[in-house]
């Protein structure tokens, strides 16, 4: 890959190909991929405009038997970590996501500070947050948003 995305994400996941499927359904598209010498895809490198996803397999690499790749197949994966992405539709988003068996979590709603947005557990544990922009979104979102949690 000659043009490097300013923005990457590694996941680790139990099987790299089905994980690059449902990934390549919200509109990422495969940019490389590599086996291993049994000929296993440990990773796929996917690519959605700026943003580069590296999905490792979960074990074998990158940290073969280490205590690393221990708390990674024991712990819960992205724990505290959301990935948000602008799509252009949350609704058909969230549709694909519920068929390919993920759990969402939140919306679609659309919320005061001008964007609709669903929060998604994807098939791997891995949380997403898929938005798109309202039209006339308020002037001052950030005091619109504390309102709405606070207020």
């Amino acid at each position: 890959m000659t043009d490097e995305a300013p923005f990457r994400v590694g996941l680790r996941v139990e099987d790299v190909t089905e994980a690059a499927m449902f990934y390549a359904g919200l509109g990422f598209e495969r940019a490389g991929t590599i086996s291993s010498p049994d000929s296993r895809t440990i990773m796929a490198i996917l690519r959605r405009g700026d943003l580069q996803l590296l999905v490792d397999a979960l074990t074998g690499m990158p940290f073969p038997d280490s205590d690393r790749e221990r708390m990674n197949r024991t712990g819960p994966r992205g724990l505290g970590v959301v990935i948000g992405i602008e799509v252009d539709s949350v609704d058909a988003t969230a549709d694909y996501c519920r068929s390919a068996g993920c759990k969402v979590t939140t919306g679609p709603v659309d919320a005061p500070w001008g964007e609709r947005y669903a929060e998604i557990l994807d098939p791997y544990d891995y949380a997403w947050k898929f938005f798109q922009l309202l039209p006339d979104p308020p002037q001052d979102s950030l005091h619109t948003a504390y309102d709405s949690w606070f207020a």
